[in-house]
């Protein structure tokens, strides 16, 4: 095959969320058999078709980064986990949609990820507001996966999804609930599969497209992400 340029996605969220039966779903199309700890970072690819069924369109390679570890980490594991955090074109945030608190860990992962120069140990999720206007002016692609869709009790359905609307406002990102056991959430055609085409396609854009040269050196250089506070209802 021939040589195929590429982007650099972080897939990021607690430990036990199922971000690696996630990437093995996206990759390979296929449910992973035998899930395990993710140590360090595990990377896998995809192959994309940016624009497809268009006369713009191109194959490009998405290289999906597992971070593995979690917000609570020492810093010296925070400080060890940045270098995985150079040079990204986007993100995706993975919580588990039956566990409250891995979504409202993801406000520190992105903190971790985009601030990766300075320490977010003093941000505290707490009621409050929120400034979405940070993260739209954020250059830095970012996609909201809910994963253990199917484990929701029917009578809590309808409240999670109203919360994780709000999780998606608060990220200006489109938001994918799945079962990672079940291909059938991201067949071809379906809404998901279409929002996740749509993010790739921004990702390639920001990265090879982007006419403002300040945006292909990363989010940190131009500006910090400040949380005075978090919400989470």
């Amino acid at each position: 095959m021939a040589s195929l340029d590429r982007v650099k996605v972080l897939v990021l969220g607690d430990s036990g969320v199922g971000k690696s039966s996630l990437v093995h779903l996206l990759c390979q199309n296929q449910v992973l058999g035998n899930p395990s700890w993710t140590v360090g970072c595990s990377v896998d690819v995809r192959v994309h078709d940016y624009r497809e069924g268009t006369p713009e369109e191109k194959t490009y390679y998405i290289e999906l980064w597992d971070v593995g570890g979690s917000v609570g980490s020492a810093s010296s594991v925070k400080s060890t986990r940045a270098v995985f955090y150079n040079s990204v074109n986007g993100i995706i945030l993975v919580h588990d949609l039956t566990n409250k608190k891995s979504s409202q860990n993801l406000y520190r992962w992105s903190l971790e990820a985009l601030n990766k120069d300075s320490s977010p140990t003093g941000v505290i999720v707490s009621n409050g507001d929120y400034d979405r206007e940070q993260f739209a002016d954020n250059p830095v692609p970012l996609l909201l996966i809910g994963t253990k869709f199917d484990q929701i009790p029917e009578n809590k359905r309808n409240e999670v999804l109203t919360r994780t609307a709000f999780l998606s406002e608060d990220f200006n990102a489109e938001e994918i609930n799945l079962d990672c056991t079940n291909p059938r959430y991201l067949a071809a055609g379906s809404s998901n599969a279409v929002k996740l085409s749509r993010f790739f396609d921004k990702v390639i854009e920001k990265r090879y497209f982007t006419k403002d040269p300040s945006q292909l050196a990363g989010f940190t250089d131009r500006k910090r992400f400040n949380f005075k506070s978090l919400h989470y209802d």
